[in-house]
């Protein structure tokens, strides 16, 4: 297993870490910048090609990988320095690449639109048509959940759902230096964890595509931390969201020879629990105020943190604390076995946001 992990995770992040270096050199000469404005934290101008590094980090990698499992398929003998434990998952990973490369695919698309939203600015209307296009194209390609219900259309209206919250819920979170790519990384290594030790056998597959993705934003966090010299932009955060919502779709979190587990259907909401509750606070400030939804402005959690006193550092830490302590919630979700004691693992983080949601509150009043 160290194998996988540090083979995924060092590939991905020596790729993004190499290629986010090489935007900041050239997003300048592509127009590529981000200007300050009343509602971004930034004071001077910023490199916006960052989520171009983050692609490169995983497509690579990626198509690397492709390549080896597929010439190894093709040798009558396997090399004796290739782990055991992954051998036998070298079929499968073939005949399951092709979905991989179809949520590779809508990813990119989206990336390329974001990177158009970075230069021209789009309306927030064409973006979410595209954005639906997509998620919808994606679900009839395969990547749906059931959640064991009965009508195949409710687990079609709920996969859609749940990728066009986390892409743009990943939009708003890159509003500080860190932030975005923060929570991707803990979200990722969380989902990775779960997929190779919370089974009863480990889903190499989609938990070597989580650590890719992991290696890759951090590469890129090592340029975007405070103070950041380069941010993701749309055209990173659109992809994040795809890929995480995408993989956490495709990996299959119930336990199928556990019958009365479940509960750990639920883990993704606990992982994501915080990214969720600032995506929905600012959907409802915005409404609330009479406002579009999709107006950028400074009301997200943590720009509310700093309105309390927080540094932007420690804004963005606390938001990424918080994460880590949801997220453990859904790890400890595997280790309960009924859905009474899945109840107290849900109650508690229910109160952790309901704790953050007062005391930002009333620090704000």
């Amino acid at each position: 297993m160290f194998f996988l992990i540090a083979a995924c995770f060092g590939c991905g992040f020596l790729v993004s870490l190499v290629m986010t270096r090489v935007m900041i050199w050239l997003s300048p000469k592509w127009g590529l910048i981000d200007q300050p404005a009343a509602r971004k934290v930034h004071t001077t101008p910023k490199p916006l090609g960052g989520g171009i590094g983050i692609w490169c980090g995983v497509v690579i990698p990626l198509a690397c990988a492709h390549l080896a499992v597929w010439w190894l398929s093709r040798q009558s003998e396997l090399p004796q320095w290739l782990p055991r434990e992954i051998v036998p998952h070298l079929s499968g990973a073939l005949e399951r690449v092709s979905l991989l490369w179809s949520i590779i695919g809508a990813g990119t698309l989206l990336s390329i639109m974001g990177l158009a939203d970075d230069v021209a600015d789009l309306p927030w209307q064409p973006r979410l048509a595209v954005q639906f296009f997509v998620a919808v194209g994606l679900t009839f390609g395969g990547v749906k959940a059931t959640v064991f219900a009965p009508w195949p259309w409710l687990g079609i209206v709920l996969t859609v759902g749940w990728m066009l919250v986390l892409i743009n819920s990943f939009n708003f979170l890159d509003n500080m230096d860190g932030l975005s790519g923060g929570i991707a990384l803990i979200s990722s290594l969380i989902f990775a964890t779960i997929m190779l030790t919370c089974l009863s056998e480990p889903r190499w597959f989609v938990g070597a595509a989580l650590l890719i993705l992991a290696g890759s934003v951090t590469g890129f966090l090592c340029w975007n931390w405070n103070p950041a010299r380069i941010f993701m932009g749309d055209t990173g955060s659109y992809f994040l969201g795809l890929y995480v919502s995408s993989m956490t779709v495709v990996g299959t979190f119930y336990e199928p020879t556990l019958a009365d587990r479940r509960h750990v259907m639920l883990a993704p909401l606990c992982v994501l629990a915080v990214p969720l509750y600032d995506f929905a606070t600012v959907i409802f400030i915005r409404i609330k105020q009479g406002r579009s939804p999709f107006k950028p402005d400074k009301c997200h959690f943590s720009h509310r943190l700093v309105e309390l006193g927080l540094k932007p550092r420690n804004a963005v830490l606390t938001v990424h604390l918080a994460t880590l302590t949801t997220g453990l919630g859904a790890i400890l979700l595997y280790q309960v076995p009924t859905w009474n004691a899945a109840a107290v693992v849900i109650g508690l983080i229910f109160c952790v946001l309901c704790i953050i949601a007062i005391l930002e509150t009333v620090g704000r009043q």
